[in-house]
């Protein structure tokens, strides 16, 4: 059985984008960053902040999978300069590094 992705998934997914730490830079000044692990996938937690889970968003929290962007992440992402995933939900952008393959 496969699963279909929900309506808003979809959305999100369309509304995902390439970009770089310059783009999103003001984002952070402003604390309205979140940062996404690699090992999630920034649409599902997107999501589910967008659908206010509540439980599952502190659940990744506690975890250190997601939260808002370290001032030594911003750092190392200026340092970098890596691809960006990036979505949002406002007031929150969502941003991830891709893990190459």
């Amino acid at each position: 059985m496969t699963e279909q992705p929900s309506t808003l998934y979809a959305k999100l997914l369309g509304e995902t984008a390439v970009t770089t730490w310059e783009s999103v830079q003001r984002f952070f000044a402003r604390s309205a960053l979140l940062w996404v692990e690699p090992s999630l996938d920034l649409i599902e937690v997107a999501q589910a902040v967008a659908e206010n889970r509540h439980e599952q968003f502190v659940a990744w929290q506690a975890a250190g999978a997601v939260g808002k962007l370290s001032d030594t992440k911003a750092a190392e992402l200026n340092e970098h300069r890596p691809e960006i995933w990036a979505v949002v939900v406002s007031p929150w952008v969502l941003i991830q590094v891709r893990e190459k393959s």
